[in-house]
């Protein structure tokens, strides 16, 4: 179930960043998880690692969900993704979508 990119999800990533209330459970922890590896700003520090700033956000939304059901296979991104509510995931990927590119 894909959510298209809204204001809504991305108030909710945004306030679930800042520590504000949210209606789903995107957790802080979770785009604190996500931002170790793939920045806050949505730049990766490592050139292994994709930069997520300005992608897709359905693109975003169905990777999240292969690594999540295994289709995608990479271990540390199974590992982060497989507790991940839908609502988490759409709302993380409406937050990198909306993040400017570099």
């Amino acid at each position: 179930m894909f959510r298209p990119r809204g204001a809504g999800l991305l108030a909710l990533a945004l306030a679930t960043l800042a520590g504000g209330p949210a209606m789903a459970e995107p957790r802080a922890t979770t785009v604190e998880n996500c931002a170790a590896c793939h920045g806050v700003d949505g730049i990766a520090r490592d050139t292994e690692v994709p930069h997520l700033a300005g992608q897709n956000e359905r693109y975003l939304f169905n990777q999240m969900m292969a690594f999540r059901s295994g289709k995608r296979v990479h271990k540390e991104m199974r590992y982060m993704a497989r507790n991940m509510s839908v609502e988490e995931i759409a709302a993380l990927a409406a937050y990198y979508a909306a993040l400017p590119p570099r």
